[in-house]
């Protein structure tokens, strides 16, 4: 996502990308393709809301500036009531080909396996949540640095036709949406109480991966953690949770309430694949097979991919980057998306976009200021470059308390939505700014 964003974002200034991607002779575990912009985890931008949504801001800021990712995003878009999901296989095809067929890009199919010299000149490291081993030892030597990592985790996706209706239902979570498609974006599969306590009991019984001895004091990612480990929390995590039964209506038994539901959500424009929202997982193959079909209407579901986990390296960014994302001790390289300890796919894309800029600045001798920290791009870069606490540095989503209050707006929780309103506004006004300087 990020090293797509950077590299189109270079492109349309008029200056030639070389952009090196490894899949296709190096793979990994998450990878299925070895196209550019891949989606893994899930196939979600999350909320499109760009007046009460930290992320939804990120989109708009993300437009305004001719992204990649979220001209794609939008043209493979799915239903999802008030968020963004896309055609994920379509969606990252047509990332590719726009890349491909430019004529500024060349794309050349390597390992790189170490920082490169000083002799490449602007150079972007953007690898995302999977690093290469050799790479990433490249990077923690020259950075001086302990390893930082965390666990990040797959949902498994279910072939629509293998869903049984008669207890399943489509309906978005409050009947959010504009039009009827909206409306109905979301699988919902209930549970009453004897169903769910079973469903628990079998998940905390079940075998999951082991790690490795070196991956074992890794932690989870608290937006990303595996349906076992919450329920591992508390039995009525869940339920308040993924599984959460408010906002829906069971047409199969209007007068029943369901005690958990479970949500799918649709994975291409074909709407024959369903993600299972929330419920990445660490069980293994097997076992997810089994615990999987004792939720109402997946009983005989059959998998176009069980769900994984995987090790996610990023580095200490408030110790090892400058303001303008560039390594402090090596300024002509910049470090772009997850690997900065951002998290999300827009917050990655969106960091790529803001180094490709940054350098593009630099190049032609005019280099800029990073924006704001009243905008989302702002408030994410200065929070991985200083605004965050290095001893305690952990990925971060985009989200209001990265920003600065807003002058005479009271808080609490009745105050939100108007609080939510002049972070945005402020935000947009800020960031048109930007770009016009």
């Amino acid at each position: 996502m990020a090293g797509s964003e950077a590299a189109w974002q270079i492109v349309n200034a008029g200056i030639p990308v070389i952009i090196h991607e490894m899949r296709g002779k190096v793979e990994t575990f998450a990878h299925q393709t070895t196209d550019l912009a891949e989606m893994v985890c899930s196939n979600s931008f999350r909320s499109d809301d760009d007046e009460s949504n930290a992320v939804g801001l990120l989109h708009w800021e993300m437009r305004a500036a001719n992204s990649l990712i979220m001209e794609m995003g939008d043209a493979h878009a799915l239903p999802a009531g008030s968020a963004l999901a896309v055609d994920r296989d379509a969606f990252s095809a047509a990332v590719t080909k726009r890349l491909t067929n430019h004529p500024l890009v060349t794309i050349e199919r390597d390992e790189i396996t170490q920082i490169p010299s000083d002799e490449w000149g602007q150079t972007i490291i953007a690898t995302g949540p999977l690093t290469s081993q050799s790479l990433a030892a490249s990077i923690l030597d020259q950075t001086d640095q302990a390893s930082l990592a965390f666990f990040d985790a797959i949902a498994p996706i279910v072939y629509a036709d293998s869903i049984d209706m008669s207890k399943a239902w489509m309906q978005s979570r409050y009947d959010k949406g504009d039009t009827e498609e909206e409306r109905t974006a979301y699988l919902n599969c209930p549970m009453d109480k004897e169903t769910y306590e079973a469903f628990i009991d079998a998940l905390l019984a079940s075998e999951k991966t082991e790690f490795k001895d070196w991956e074992k004091d890794t932690p989870y990612f608290d937006g990303c953690l595996p349906i076992e480990v919450m329920a591992e929390r508390g039995r009525e995590t869940l339920r308040f949770g993924p599984m959460k039964p408010v906002g829906l209506t069971n047409p199969h038994q209007p007068d029943v309430k369901a005690y958990a539901v479970v949500q799918l959500r649709r994975d291409n424009a074909l709407g024959t694949l369903f993600n299972i929202v929330g419920f990445q997982t660490k069980m293994k193959y097997a076992e997810q097979a089994r615990v999987l079909s004792m939720i109402p209407g997946l009983e005989n579901a059959k998998f176009a991919r069980l769900g994984g986990i995987h090790r996610n390296t990023f580095i200490n960014s408030p110790t090892l980057l400058d303001d303008q994302m560039r390594l402090k001790s090596r300024p002509n390289i910049r470090f772009a998306g997850q690997i900065t300890g951002v998290e999300g796919y827009v917050e990655s894309a969106a960091m790529g976009l803001l180094a490709g800029r940054l350098a593009v600045a630099e190049a032609m001798g005019k280099p800029m200021q990073s924006p704001q920290n009243t905008t989302a791009m702002g408030a994410l870069i200065t929070h991985i470059t200083g605004g965050a606490d290095a001893k305690t540095f952990q990925p971060m989503n985009v989200n209001f308390g990265l920003f600065p209050p807003v002058d005479n707006v009271k808080g609490g929780r009745r105050n939100r939505a108007t609080r939510y309103k002049e972070y945005t506004d402020r935000a947009k006004t800020d960031w048109t700014a930007w770009l016009q300087s």
